[in-house]
């Protein structure tokens, strides 16, 4: 057999290592004085544009259609998909999609719908909505559901402001919010966009929520805390429900970030342990394509006080069938509402997939993507804590495996350990988060990986670990055997080239 690592590093002509291919962008294939397809010369009628007419060159190349395909479809096969392996990102929920939920997505009806068509011609993508908010009040015993929301951090925003509507409803004018340090990032990151003062909450050693000091800052000032749970450190809240109490005693409300809720779905009901707003990543937990920038959706629950405050548009079943209910028809029922999210109510092919995902496992089978969820992660848990420092890991884990650094060698870092991950096929996991823990690398499996596949990773990071508490210096180097080799991410960070020049005009601005 070859060897594996490829011993023979001659030079190609086209600079490609077989299927590994130095792909040039898309402008260096061709520019923009040709085109791929050509036109018959035509009198051109008078503009109707006013004198608003481009002036100069789209600057645009032009390329054939294999040329166009074959470009994206080779950078495709650069990409790492959770449809190639094992997606290791904690708190991030990367599990494979099955394809029964992207073929009922796809259904006419759904896929070709439009938001500004009339209601009775939209009656079964209003039912799919409606039905897949009912399950989602049902699985966290919660009174009501927006389902506009795009994403987590947008249904954060949304549940704050209902907050501060209730607030205000109050006659109240509370300006703080509390976020454990075992929270995501973008718990503080909302609460001051909401134009809240942050302050941040201590967590115990185990990991969990500091009760006593939370207690100790709760005031008439404070308008909420922001918790995540199970959080960011792999762990379940133990105190969620004095928590809660606590807040609501000191006359705030509870956020939860539901981020994490493939961990506890149909174990653990939110609304039992008083939480008042949680959003709900469909991308994650209820399966969507995850990643790229979308597409996301965040509905978000609400207790039975924030549910009259809660956002326009949502669906209500009538005796006539299905009515969105918006500003002109809110009425009553609904008057304290802060306002809308979004221009249209949400993004229909993540609700179609969710109540695919949702039917297609029931009740018994969401309660086991939990358990096979916790299962994988304190498996790949009790697998490395001989070679990686488990700070939290005297008990089990949740959804996700928490790891620091100690150990490793002088000179070498989590960043050598995740690069050199990529030699051996995986996309690195969490790096350098949450920032309780040294050098964290933060792992989650969910519960679409096989024993298999598990113990394969396993093997190639303890192999890379071993190296990197040997001392390697090879390590520094990694990857060897990528696309691209290590950049140097600090200049990347401080001086990102993002908009491609030609080379002439580059060298000029120079």
């Amino acid at each position: 057999m070859g060897d594996a690592q490829g011993s023979n590093d001659a030079p190609t002509f086209t600079g490609n290592r077989a299927l590994m291919l130095e792909e040039p962008l898309i402008f260096e294939i061709a520019d923009n004085s040709t085109t791929g397809v050509d036109f018959a010369e035509e009198d051109m009628p008078a503009s109707r544009l006013g004198g608003l007419e481009r002036q100069s060159d789209i600057g645009l190349p032009g390329l054939s259609e294999p040329e166009t395909v074959r470009h994206y479809t080779r950078l495709s096969r650069q990409n790492y998909a959770i449809d190639l392996g094992l997606f290791p990102l904690g708190s991030c929920t990367m599990k494979h999609n099955p394809r029964l939920n992207e073929r009922m997505a796809r259904l006419p009806g759904f896929a070709d719908i439009h938001p500004l068509q009339p209601v009775d011609s939209v009656q079964g993508a209003l039912e799919c909505i409606h039905e897949l908010a009912e399950w989602l009040v049902k699985l966290t015993n919660m009174s009501s559901v927006a389902m506009s929301p795009k994403a987590g951090a947008h249904g954060e925003l949304c549940g704050i402001l209902a907050i501060r509507a209730a607030l205000e409803a109050r006659g109240e004018q509370r300006d703080v919010v509390l976020v454990p340090e075992s929270a995501h990032g973008t718990n503080p990151a909302t609460a001051a966009f909401a134009g809240y003062k942050v302050q941040a909450i201590a967590v115990t050693p185990d990991g969990r929520v500091d009760l006593d000091k939370l207690k100790e800052r709760l005031g008439p000032d404070v308008a909420a805390v922001m918790i995540t749970n199970p959080n960011t450190c792999g762990l379940f809240e133990r105190d969620m429900k004095a928590i809660s109490d606590a807040v609501h005693e000191a006359g705030g409300y509870v956020y939860c970030d539901g981020a994490n809720f493939n961990a506890i779905v149909g174990r653990v009901r939110p609304g039992d342990l008083g939480v008042d707003a949680m959003h709900i990543n469909l991308h994650k937990t209820f399966s969507t394509p995850h990643g790229g920038g979308g597409p996301g959706s965040g509905p978000v629950v609400f207790s039975a006080a924030l549910t009259p405050f809660a956002p326009l548009p949502f669906v209500e079943k009538r005796d006539d069938g299905f009515h969105l209910v918006e500003e002109e028809t809110a009425d009553e029922h609904h008057g304290q509402s802060f306002g809308r999210m979004v221009a249209f109510h949400g993004q229909m092919g993540m609700f179609t997939r969710a109540l695919s995902y949702i039917m297609s496992h029931g009740a018994d089978g969401l309660r086991q993507v939990a358990e096979d969820a916790v299962l994988n992660a304190n498996y790949i848990l009790r697998s490395l804590e001989d070679v990686l420092e488990a700070p939290f890991g005297k008990g089990p884990c949740m959804h996700e495996a928490l790891f620091g650094d100690a150990g490793i060698a002088e000179g070498l870092s989590t960043l050598d350990i995740a690069k050199a991950l990529i030699d051996e096929g995986y996309h690195p996991m969490t790096m350098y988060f949450p920032l309780v823990v040294h050098g964290a690398m933060l792992i989650e499996p969910t519960e679409t990986e096989s024993k298999a596949d598990l113990d394969q990773f396993i093997g190639a990071l303890r192999s890379v670990v071993e190296r990197a508490r040997a001392g390697d210096e090879s390590l520094k180097g990694a990857p060897y055997h990528a696309p691209r080799r290590r950049l140097d991410e600090t200049q990347a960070a401080r001086k990102p080239v993002l908009v491609w020049q030609e080379p002439e005009l580059a060298q000029a601005a120079e």
